[in-house]
């Protein structure tokens, strides 16, 4: 159990931690931090927070352990403001969408001080802010632990351990190797999703609502946050255009395809997304 545990700047993510970490009891204390008096005054009225600090300094003073859940351009900064005021052997970790910079950057900010290890889980909504926080929301999602060369062992593990014990499943790799990832799996999607809602809403409007379940599928993650997704495309912007001029290939195979009324060729191309698709875990 965490003597105390921090959580800075708590939206979503923030504030799903700390309700899950209350409702499994994995830490004595729960203190946070929130940038707007308002947000810090209906803070104080939840069950699920014990310490509610007027700043971050004083929030992590006597921290065991630190979540940095602040959006992707400011965690940097956070981590240099709490730095001079977290104790000997603190861990830091993060809940941000891109880890390289993120990771190497924080490090850096706080290298003797504490240990900081980069943490992203993937239980993202289209819906933001810690009043749509739950407690269940990281049970079986993936929680990516990204270390950089060198990084303390035990500092790793317990941070693996906090997310599983969050309920996460745990999959540990570079920083490097999670933006590899991530660009296809969660980046890419948000672009396609977005190009094609802006694609149809250059058409008529009454389409939208002749569409049955596969457009809404396709299309959910559009609504979400644009402030967030331009920080993410910001800060992952090589891997993603990577990751879209393969699509264009994939793209452009089953246009020539479809062009030439190659129907095995068209066949084969919806027989393997097809097979990746059922691949999928229940």
């Amino acid at each position: 159990m965490l003597e105390n545990l921090v959580i800075l700047a708590p939206g979503l993510l923030g504030g799903s931690v700390a309700r899950a970490a209350h409702a499994r009891g994995l830490a004595r204390r729960i203190t946070v931090w929130a940038r707007r008096p308002e947000a810090r005054l209906k803070l104080r009225e939840q069950p699920w927070v014990q310490h509610v600090a007027d700043t971050p300094e004083d929030a992590v003073r006597e921290a065991s352990l630190v979540v940095l859940a602040a959006p992707v351009d400011k965690i940097i900064e956070l981590a240099r403001l709490i730095a001079p005021h977290l104790p000997a052997g603190a861990l830091v970790t993060d809940v941000g969408s891109v880890k390289g910079e993120l990771c190497r950057a924080c490090h850096t900010a706080i290298a003797g001080q504490a240990h900081f290890i980069g943490s992203h889980p993937m239980a993202g909504s289209e819906k933001t802010g810690w009043e749509n926080a739950t407690d269940t929301l990281f049970e079986k999602r993936v929680c990516f632990v990204t270390p950089l060369e060198g990084a303390s062992e035990s500092a790793t593990a317990t941070i693996a351990r906090f997310w599983h014990d969050l309920g996460a499943e745990v999959t540990t790799v570079t920083p490097d190797q999670h933006d590899e990832i991530t660009a296809h799996i969660s980046h890419l999607p948000q672009a396609v999703a977005t190009s094609l809602a802006t694609f149809l809403a250059a058409k008529n409007p009454g389409w939208r609502n002749l569409s049955g379940n596969g457009l809404r599928d396709t299309t959910r993650i559009a609504a979400s946050d644009a402030t967030m997704w331009i920080e993410i495309f910001q800060q992952n912007r090589d891997e993603v255009l990577r990751a879209l001029t393969k699509l264009e290939d994939e793209l452009h195979g089953f246009k020539t395809a479809l062009s030439n009324r190659d129907w095995p060729e068209v066949r084969a191309r919806l027989e393997r997304g097809k097979a990746w698709r059922d691949g999928f875990r229940p």
